[in-house]
């Protein structure tokens, strides 16, 4: 038996997210069926790096499994083949024994994309405004997101964590000619944290607050003291870093 490192990118679009929900599809659900199924119906228990809202995406996302096999090209051509079209394999390496998707990951850094006007081609892949933001004041309001922080305001109210304590190393807006783009890096995430950090600052570009109000927001710990989280279609899980 090998323990094997699944690196993977998925579109959430049909998926409740990542992790297995008792009546709605997910990735890790679909991929632990087909790895049964090619392990001769040996149950077959997939690990994910963290989880993903529903709707959310993964340009990489890593997982792993314990597999007997040899064959890892075989493997991920046949995994492919079986997967449903918004889930693709990048590649299945063998890793230690001790290799864990979750643990390990010493960075995640995720994505959030809005475009500035209507575009039929992706509206699945991003949020959309109407109104200009002001990325200067976004940028600056962002910086206080940085360094080991209690990020409680922007957490999932009641979720099941010990603490909501993460180290923000990166946060910064982009913009091109069609679409603003938010990019954060972080030891971690809480849930719903990315989604909500980026309604809160969408209210700095839009002038409803200004910069220096994030630290007051972080300071209450209270998510009513935060704005509105934006659509988890806009979001994509962008890069796992491990040692």
């Amino acid at each position: 038996m090998s323990r094997l490192r699944l690196d993977l990118q998925y579109d959430g679009s049909e998926f409740c997210g990542w992790q297995i929900q008792p009546k709605d599809p997910s990735v890790q659900e679909e991929l632990e069926q087909h790895l049964t199924k090619l392990n001769g119906q040996k149950s077959v228990a997939v690990v994910g790096c963290g989880r993903t809202d529903a709707g959310v995406h993964a340009m990489h996302y890593v997982a792993h499994c314990d597999f007997d096999t040899t064959d890892l090209e075989s493997l991920t051509f046949k995994l492919n083949s079986m997967l449903s079209r918004g889930v693709s394999i990048l590649k299945i390496t063998e890793v230690h024994p001790d290799f864990h998707a979750r643990f390990d990951a010493t960075k995640r850094t995720y994505r959030y994309f809005i475009n500035k006007r209507k575009n039929p081609f992706n509206e699945r892949y991003a949020h959309f405004t109407r109104k200009t933001l002001d990325v200067e004041a976004m940028n600056q309001a962002a910086q206080f997101l940085l360094g080991h922080q209690d990020f409680e305001s922007f957490a999932k109210q009641h979720s099941d964590v010990s603490n909501h304590f993460c180290q923000v190393y990166t946060a910064f807006w982009m913009e091109t000619e069609d679409q603003y783009v938010f990019e954060i890096s972080a030891n971690r995430f809480l849930r719903n944290m990315v989604r909500a950090i980026v309604g809160t600052l969408l209210e700095v570009g839009l002038s409803k607050i200004p910069p220096d109000t994030i630290p007051e927001i972080i300071a209450k710990k209270n998510r009513d003291d935060a704005g509105s989280s934006v659509p988890g279609k806009g979001l994509f899980l962008w890069e796992i870093v491990y040692p």
